[in-house]
């Protein structure tokens, strides 16, 4: 007996002393990790990534096991095998006793790593902590650093937007937009469907709405007003197939995708499909400043009197307020909308509705005397209290940009204050959730450098890396038992001046990684000097995937 005990502690002492990552040092340089986790403690040892590493999971976390398995395999050019139930090195597991429903937990030691979450989410989370933590640990041998990481977001909500109504694109660049959403812990994507500029839904109720409101005959050159129209036609859209396949993917990252279809202002496109939603359907759209394509001049002169708008701005030209056939219209378009995205929320715009049409149009003013409505802005707020009324309905909830608080805030909506913070305090003040969104610190149109010659085409303002990091959702002047209703934050990536998918990812990258810092990391756990640390080592996380980012916090330092 004592010769097997001696033998066997031989052989464990031998395999120890065989593997040189049992006792491996660590340093703070190992854990890069954006956004930043609330608990990262170091220990010895590393884990090794060959073909001996397995990922276990249970049934209900099989997705999550082998998105993981697929990221490894790729990053490390080995086959890692992801088998459900059984034994495993990498081990995935739910862990009720976490505080909430994005909490997780990572142990890593050099012969096992645990990821634990309370929500299939939060595991999620927890993978993409290990994904950074490989790229940033990039080798020949491909180790990650012995740890226990625990983590939680600040925000439940933490959002990005995209406009795909001013410029259309692909299906594969949204999948590959979500991707980089998912890879930050973001939640929400916001897409922004429909516009003056074009329509890219398919409503099967109503076909002209991308037969003919999802292309327009030409497009502006330079900044507004332009310099003259390229005259090409653009456009595209997506099938209600498509839309069901993008939703889909994303909810396999964790994302909820909220739709936005704008209403009442912002609707030339589908006035130009159906004329009948004007207050004045014989009137012709104009183009500002005589910026028409040829083909539209001629169009117009056949008999074609609405257009798609092919320059930027805002336009009088809305959906008719007076008009039951105008909310017979949204009602059955949001009824194919709900019944595509199983989000709780439905955006319906409500920005930027001039009201000089209201004011001449005979059917507005009879609603208005109806009514007892006393002005144009009670009249947008009728507008937006029908539609919630019809979403609350159909169970689900709205979302408006902040002038939908004029005229008097609908019972339900919840309010995304773009125009500063002053929106959203009012909101708050007033027990309504709101999404911080001001365009000071989350417009990622705006330039990135103060040298605009340098850079490409931009509708103005100056977003620099700084300025976005230094964003809190919770504005220093709100009272504190008003904080319950700040939900998160977001940014809106407005489409006017990006005409293509790898513009979009440099006005994107790395704004929206300091984003997700600001939605995720507490507030005592922020730096700025450690952010741009992490930073740059987050830039191996850019050159794997081979995305077109910004550059200047790295030139900048290199000058430095």
């Amino acid at each position: 007996m004592l010769k097997n005990i001696l033998i066997l502690l031989t052989g464990v002492l031998t395999l120890s002393c065989s593997n040189p990552y049992k006792n491996a040092q660590n340093s703070p340089e190992d854990y890069q990790i954006i956004p930043k986790p609330n608990s990262v403690e170091m220990a010895e040892g590393r884990f090794l990534l060959d073909t001996e590493t397995t990922i276990t999971a249970p049934e209900n976390l099989t997705s999550e096991g082998a998105f993981l398995a697929d990221y490894l395999s790729k990053a490390s050019g080995k086959m890692i095998a992801f088998n459900a139930n059984k034994q495993g090195t990498i081990k995935l597991n739910l862990d009720s006793t976490l505080p909430t429903n994005e909490s997780y937990k990572i142990e890593i030691t050099y012969d096992e790593i645990i990821i634990s979450g309370k929500t299939s989410k939060a595991v999620f989370y927890g993978i993409q902590t290990i994904r950074q933590l490989v790229s940033t640990n990039f080798s020949d041998e491909h180790t990650l650093p012995a740890a226990v990481i625990q983590d939680a977001p600040r925000f439940a909500y933490r959002g990005m937007h995209l406009d795909v109504s001013r410029h259309y694109f692909s299906t594969d660049f949204v999948k590959r937009y979500i991707d980089l959403l998912a890879m930050h812990k973001m939640n929400t994507f916001h897409w922004h469907l429909t516009e003056d500029q074009g329509w890219r839904i398919e409503i099967k109720q109503y076909p002209k709405l991308t037969e003919i409101g999802a292309w327009r005959n030409g497009t502006i050159v330079g900044h507004y007003p332009g310099t003259e129209n390229d005259n090409k036609k653009h456009g595209g859209f997506y099938t209600q197939e498509e839309v069901k396949e993008i939703v889909a993917y994303a909810a396999e990252r964790h994302i909820t995708v909220i739709p936005e279809i704008e209403l009442p202002g912002h609707s030339s496109a589908a006035i130009a499909a159906y004329p009948f939603l004007s207050c004045f359907p014989n009137e012709p759209t104009v183009i500002k400043n005589g910026m028409i394509s040829e083909t539209s001049k001629e169009a117009q002169a056949n008999g074609q009197i609405k257009l798609v708008q092919e320059s930027w701005g805002v336009y009088n030209d809305v959906y008719c307020a007076g008009k039951e056939e105008t909310f017979t219209f949204v009602e059955n378009v949001l009824e194919e909308v709900m019944a595509l995205f199983p989000s709780t929320y439905i955006h319906i715009g409500g920005d930027e509705c001039p009201k000089g049409n209201w004011k001449k149009c005979p059917n507005c003013q009879k609603r208005k005397a109806d009514e007892g409505i006393a002005d144009e802005h009670e009249l947008q707020s009728y507008f937006i209290t029908r539609v919630e009324k019809f979403v609350n309905s159909k169970g689900k909830n709205i979302i408006g940009w902040d002038e939908i608080l004029e005229g008097g805030l609908a019972p339900n909506a919840t309010v995304m204050s773009w125009r500063g913070n002053a929106g959203g305090i009012a909101a708050s003040r007033a027990n309504h959730n709101v999404i911080m969104s001001p365009n000071s610190h989350c417009y990622f149109d705006h330039y990135q450098s103060d040298n605009r010659d340098a850079e490409p085409l931009a509708i103005g303002g100056f977003l620099p890396l700084e300025k976005v990091y230094a964003f809190d959702p919770i504005p220093e002047e709100l009272e504190a038992e008003k904080h319950q209703y700040i939900l998160g934050g977001q940014a809106n990536l407005w489409t006017e001046y990006i005409p293509t998918e790898s513009q979009a990812e440099y006005m994107l990258l790395p704004r929206m990684t300091a984003l997700s810092e600001v939605l995720w990391t507490t507030k005592e756990h922020k730096d700025w000097n450690d952010f741009k640390i992490r930073l740059n080592d987050f830039r191996s996380v850019y050159d794997e995937l081979g995305v077109n980012y910004g550059k200047h916090l790295f030139e900048k330092e290199t000058e430095e």
